[in-house]
C-alpha cells in the first residue's frame, strides 16, 4: 500500500508540474493549470517562461524597503539578491528573487500591505518601533548596442508602496 501511495503522488505531481511548464496554451491545458495552480503556488513549484522569448524581461531589477521608526532613524532593508549571494545560498533563497518578481507588479497590489508588515516585524528590534516602510522598486534597462551586445542602463528608483505601521502590525 504504501508504495503505491508514493507512486501515485509522484505520478500526479509529476503531471502537475508538467501541465503548468508546458511553454503554450490551449483550453484544456489551461482547465489543467487551473486545476493544479493552488498546490504549485502553495508548494513554490511554479513556473513562468517571461525569461523566454517571445518577450523576456529587458530589465535587471531588485525591490528593497525604506523602514522608519518613531524617532526618525531609518534603516534599509533588502530581500537577498542572488548575484550577491554565494552558489550555496543562491540555491536556497532563490525564491526571493521570484517573490520579488512577483511582489513589484502592480497586478499583485494585494501584497504590498503584508510585505511592509512583514518587513516592519523583521525590523522590529529596536527600543523604538516602526513607523512606517516603504516599497522601493529598482530597475536597469538591457539596452542592445548596434553591435549585437547589450549593456545595462544606469540604476532607477521609484518607491510604489508606503505602509504606516500600527502597534497591531508589529505583533
Amino acid at each position: 500500500m504504501k508504495k503505491f501511495v508514493i507512486s501515485t503522488f509522484v505520478m500526479v505531481h509529476l503531471a502537475a508540474i508538467s501541465c503548468w511548464a508546458l511553454p503554450f496554451t490551449n483550453p484544456l491545458l489551461g482547465l489543467c493549470r487551473d486545476f493544479v495552480r493552488p498546490y504549485l503556488r502553495w508548494s513554490g513549484l511554479f513556473q513562468s517562461w517571461d525569461m523566454f522569448s517571445p518577450g523576456p524581461k529587458a530589465a535587471n531589477t531588485y525591490v528593497d524597503a525604506i523602514v522608519f521608526y518613531q524617532d526618525g532613524e531609518t534603516r534599509n532593508w533588502a530581500f537577498p539578491r542572488m548575484e550577491l549571494l554565494s552558489l550555496k545560498d543562491r540555491y536556497f533563497k532563490e525564491r526571493y528573487r521570484k517573490f520579488t518578481d512577483v511582489l513589484e507588479d502592480e497586478k499583485n497590489a494585494a501584497l504590498w500591505p503584508d510585505a511592509a508588515r512583514f518587513i516592519a516585524r523583521v525590523n522590529n528590534n529596536r527600543p523604538v518601533p516602526v513607523a512606517m516602510v516603504f516599497l522601493v522598486r529598482h530597475w536597469s534597462a538591457i539596452q542592445a548596442r548596434a553591435d549585437g551586445s547589450y549593456m545595462a542602463a544606469p540604476w532607477d528608483s521609484h518607491i510604489f508602496w508606503a505602509q504606516k505601521i500600527s502597534a497591531g502590525d508589529l505583533e
